[in-house]
């Protein structure tokens, strides 16, 4: 079973005690991915033991990020259980991919337990990934806001890769593409440090983009990805700046506030407050390309852009940020990449 803390039933019995106690099954070890088996960690995390259960916890996200020929010894099934959040640059995707290669090549059966999407399965949104671009925080060719669930997806790196592996997903019972983890009813479980409430699930795609750079994204805060600045980040200008652009669903307020981990620890930083007004028309990915475009026209001297594209990952994209582009021409040309990724992956939809 690859799973971590957010593996649970909808009665909160963990994925891991139903397996290890079912007649049928014999629970044989057990894998993690990034922050961990407890999803507490932010470094490189090395193999535990699931005290409940006795089992080993082979890490993910330590020496090796695919299942070795060892691990998988005496294995026939490989089960996933994760909850993602929708964002190409989440990794627990990119260890999905990883483990269905291994089972392609290992002979092993994979299932994947589906959760949903928790902002949506209709919206989509970024640059569409070349697949000469891929890496752990880019797992398959997708734009940064996917729209799609870890199954769908699973069945579309399957499909599209030409993965010689049996895949089961067990689909989820009554989600609809249009909803939102609110409407599911489920108890939101934190699926990693810096990921404690939905909003900060919403404004990730477009937030998280920046955090490559220079620039605090709130982690080391309380509102980790509502909130973004630097020591040499006038919060007054930006925000004004930004509400000029009169972008749907968004609001900014001058902040400022003093990291107690991450980038510029300790240090007092200037920025803004990423105020969603609207759910339905907020566009994560869009307000995130005109606060980079922004802080380049504002803050071209102080604002080290190297690693920008790092999570980007668009050349033109990156190249036209630094050119001092508009936000609106760059997001223009995403269009038609976007009408094709979304005839692409209508094949491996499981929702309405």
């Amino acid at each position: 079973l690859i799973t971590n803390h957010t593996g649970m039933t909808l009665t909160g019995r963990r994925t891991v005690d139903v397996l290890h106690e079912a007649r049928d099954v014999t629970l044989v070890s057990l894998f993690s991915p990034e922050h961990g088996w407890l999803g507490v960690v932010d470094k490189k995390v090395g193999d535990t033991v699931d005290k409940a259960t006795g089992l080993k916890v082979f890490s993910l996200y330590g020496k090796t990020r695919k299942p070795t020929a060892q691990m998988l010894e005496g294995i026939d099934t490989l089960v996933f259980d994760i909850q993602d959040i929708g964002c190409r640059f989440y990794t627990y995707i990119a260890t999905m991919r990883a483990a269905l290669e291994a089972a392609a090549e290992h002979d092993i059966q994979f299932v994947v337990l589906d959760r949903p999407n928790p902002i949506g399965g209709i919206a989509i949104a970024g640059p569409v990934l070349k697949d000469a671009r891929r890496d752990f925080v880019g797992a398959h060719t997708i734009p940064l806001r996917h729209g799609m669930t870890t199954g769908e997806l699973a069945r579309m790196m399957v499909g599209e890769n030409g993965l010689q592996v049996q895949l089961t997903v067990i689909a989820c019972s009554g989600w609809q593409r249009a909803d939102y983890w609110h409407h599911t009813g489920m108890t939101w479980i934190n699926p990693s440090p810096n990921m404690r409430r939905l909003t900060q699930a919403l404004t990730y795609p477009g937030i998280g983009l920046i955090e490559g750079t220079n620039v605090s994204v709130g982690r080391g805060t309380d509102t980790p990805f509502e909130i973004l600045g630097a020591p040499w980040c006038d919060g007054k200008r930006l925000a004004t700046q930004l509400e000029q652009a009169k972008l749907p669903g968004v609001a900014f307020v001058p902040v400022r506030f003093t990291p107690t981990s991450s980038k510029h620890k300790g240090i007092e930083c200037g920025g803004v407050h990423i105020l969603v007004t609207n759910w339905r028309t907020f566009e994560p990915v869009r307000t995130g390309m005109h606060i980079a475009c922004t802080l380049r026209t504002l803050f071209t001297k102080d604002w080290d852009t190297k690693r920008l594209d790092w999570l980007l990952k668009d050349e033109a994209s990156y190249e036209a940020v630094l050119d001092g582009t508009d936000a609106e021409s760059i997001i223009s040309k995403w269009r038609r990449p976007l009408n094709l990724f979304r005839l692409r992956r209508r094949p491996f939809l499981l929702y309405e």
